[in-house]
């Protein structure tokens, strides 16, 4: 399973990572397609008015590390990126999570460690 996090629509049959931007709603395809502009490397992005997308939604990967629920916000060479969700401070202080910001913890965690891995789409 893919980590994903973050804005998607739907668009002419297709599935893009997107940011609304207002009344318009820019789409990335990591390839060349008609209308698209290179960004950088494997990075192309289109601007459509908002009306004209099918759908607009924001996708969380969430799962459950040491007995606890947590968003993945991203993976590299096997290791997890987690952001605590219980929303109990003592407990995340006491699984020696790193405060990253005002009441946000986060830690990373080998991909094998965690359970329950799942996508919540809103």
């Amino acid at each position: 399973m893919s980590v994903r996090h973050g804005f998607y629509a739907d668009w002419r049959g297709g599935e893009y990572e997107a940011s609304p931007d207002g009344d318009r709603v820019r789409l990335y395809a990591t390839r060349d397609a008609d209308g698209f502009h290179r960004t950088g490397p494997d990075r192309f992005v289109r601007v459509v008015p908002e009306p004209d997308v099918d759908r607009l939604f924001y996708v969380s990967t969430r799962c459950v590390w040491r007995g606890e629920p947590f968003v993945v916000l991203g993976e590299q060479d096997g290791w997890l990126r987690l952001e605590y969700s219980g929303g109990d401070a003592r407990i995340a202080q006491g699984m020696g999570l790193e405060l990253f910001d005002r009441d946000v913890y986060q830690a990373w965690a080998a991909r094998d460690e965690v359970r329950d891995m799942h996508e919540e789409v809103v």
